[in-house]
This record gives C-alpha cells, structure tokens and sequence, in this order.
C-alpha cells in the first residue's frame, strides 16, 4: 500500500548542476535560473526551468529566448518575495523635530 501511494506522488524535480564557469553568459543565464529555481515553489515550474536551462546548453535556444522563458516565472518569485518583505516607514526630518518636541513639551508639563 505504501508503494502504491508513493509510486502516484510526484517527485519535485532537482535543481540541475551544469554550470560552466569558463562561458561568461551560459554561467550568467544559470544564476539566473539557480536563483528563480530556489524562489518557486510549483513542481511543474521547476520542471520548466530545467528544460529551459538543458535546451540552452544544448544550443536548442538562444540567450534571448531563454530570458524570455524564465521572465514570468522570475517576476512570479519576486512579487512572492514583495509581500513578505516589511514596509518601512520614513519620516521627514521636520516632522521628527515637531513630534520631538511635542513629546518634550507634554513631558515637562506632566510632572
């Protein structure tokens, strides 16, 4: 029973090693797959990347292709990645120093 059930689950396909260091742009096209392979989640998603990434070290496509291939699933992991990042609030110098001072004020009047 354990068979069956592991044999029907699909296994998250892995990320692949065939990086090449001496090939400036091939290595740039794989960080950039590296990169988004680690952001998605979906296992089809993965699976894409991998055939996008063989397809251009076998020359099947070329560099522009291959960007254009990857982008929406690049611009999927960096939206993830937006809505988990904090906001952060700034403040002008002047309203700082009126706020500041207001709380001085409020201070030395409560004693």
């Amino acid at each position: 029973m354990t068979e069956e059930s592991n044999g029907s689950e699909s296994t998250s396909p892995e990320k692949l090693s065939i990086d090449n260091l001496s090939d400036f742009q091939f290595h740039a096209a794989y960080l950039a797959y590296s990169e988004t392979f680690d952001k998605v989640g979906d296992p089809e998603t993965k699976s894409q990347l991998n055939q996008n990434i063989t397809a251009l070290q076998q020359n099947q496509i070329d560099y522009s292709t291959f960007y254009n291939n990857i982008s929406k699933y690049r611009l999927e992991a960096n939206s993830q990645q937006r809505r988990n990042r904090p906001t952060i609030r700034t403040q002008r110098k002047r309203e700082w120093r009126r706020k500041a001072q207001k709380r001085e004020r409020n201070k030395r009047h409560r004693k």
